[in-house]
């Protein structure tokens, strides 16, 4: 797979659409047309009011959906030919640990699926990165709600992907946990940079960890924005107070109001 200096890999996304069949014979079209290039260790974050297509588009960067028109490039190949590589890393909302296995085990799991020897200073040096060492041997029932979101984020990273696909990874958490992830999120990227793709509801949380925000319109599902993010890196939480990111959040909470907003009949 072909790579910038960093192994990281760039992606385009070329007129892609997306259609689903109904049973009852109808179609409904997810994505309209959407067109962007991201470069290979860029942060990208995808916005949008719920159903615009957000999710679906990330389905079709991670391979689990195909698109109806167009086509996605990553370094020069499809993402199925991606994930037989192991280049492609996913953390959803929903953290999927396995509840039988230690959080390092949990960690150390891709290599497994994937038939190759596990790497034990690898799974370490995620531990270690994601703060969670002391809890190597620590099952998910006996972590809180971020610890588990941190062992999936170091499992996602354990096969050294060129791209990390995050869908909602913080969703399910509590605001202040939330925030502190966002943290700990922008903090493992800066020290270890991967062309990413995160989708999220939180407006606060795209400008905090993008170097672009792309607003979506309702569906089906364009760009109807998309916001260069120039904060300082790294980032840190007194970054939110700071006036350059409450305009930014001014600007994309009014754009984001104005997709959502249904249009009125003149």
């Amino acid at each position: 797979m072909a790579a910038d200096e960093k192994g990281t890999s760039s992606i385009v996304i070329e007129e892609v659409r997306k259609r689903f069949e109904l049973t009852n014979g109808q179609s409904i079209e997810a994505v309209g047309h959407v067109d962007l290039e991201i470069a290979g260790g860029e942060f990208i974050a995808l916005i949008g009011p719920s159903g615009c297509g957000k999710s679906t588009l990330l389905r079709m960067l991670a391979g689990l959906e195909q698109p109806s028109h167009g086509r996605i490039s990553i370094a020069g190949e499809t993402p199925e030919e991606c994930i037989k590589h192991h280049d492609l890393g996913i953390a959803m909302q929903e953290h999927g640990l396995m509840p039988w296995l230690t959080a390092k085990k949990n960690v150390a799991l891709p290599f497994r699926l994937a038939g190759l020897p596990v790497d034990e200073d690898r799974v370490d040096e995620l531990l270690n990165l994601v703060g969670l060492q002391d809890f190597a041997e620590a099952l998910p029932k006996q972590l809180s709600g971020g610890m588990k979101q941190r062992i999936s984020i170091a499992r996602s990273l354990v096969l050294r992907p060129r791209v990390l696909i995050l869908d909602e990874p913080f969703g399910a958490l509590d605001a202040v946990t939330r925030r502190l992830m966002n943290n700990e999120l922008q903090r493992i990227w800066s020290q270890k940079p991967t062309t990413t793709i995160l989708v999220t509801h939180s407006v606060e949380e795209a400008i905090f960890l993008a170097d672009r925000v792309c607003l979506m319109s309702p569906r089906p599902g364009r760009l109807a924005l998309i916001e260069p993010i120039e904060l300082e890196r790294p980032r840190k939480l007194e970054t939110m107070q700071e006036q350059s990111f409450l305009n930014l959040l001014a600007k994309l909470t009014a754009a984001l109001d104005e997709v959502c907003m249904p249009e009125v009949a003149t």
